[in-house]
């Protein structure tokens, strides 16, 4: 398991980055995640890619069902996306809620993009 920059960049994600890079470039930092999230899903739909927001997930602990996570976004059924518009750089916890994400969905890629700082911060994360 991998999630750093360093790692082969796959198309979808870059497709990801590119559309919170032009909605960081726009709105500046300073909103609300809300915002952001919606404004992300507008640029990705004028990409004509498919978005789905707010997507539920079943968390099963040793066969019975004892919760539900909730994903900002996935991306073409593919892509987890998680985001965050806090003022910190990206950390440990941020990443750990991801990859939850990742392990009760059974997908294998997810990118958790801030729009908390000047400058977009993000991290690939792959299973």
């Amino acid at each position: 398991m991998e999630f750093n920059e360093n790692q082969p960049k796959d198309p979808l994600t870059g497709a990801i980055l590119g559309a919170a890079f032009e909605v960081a470039d726009t709105l500046g930092h300073g909103f609300l995640e809300g915002i952001y999230q919606r404004a992300l899903a507008h640029e990705l739909a004028l990409r004509s890619l498919l978005v789905e927001r707010e997507v539920c997930f079943r968390v099963i602990y040793k066969g019975l069902d004892i919760g539900t996570y909730i994903a900002d976004m996935v991306v073409e059924k593919d892509v987890i996306v998680e985001l965050k518009a806090m003022d910190a750089n990206i950390s440990t916890p941020q990443i750990a809620q991801c990859l939850n994400y990742l392990h009760a969905s059974g997908l294998k890629k997810g990118l958790v993009i801030n729009f908390g700082r000047p400058r977009l911060d993000f991290k690939r994360i792959v299973l």
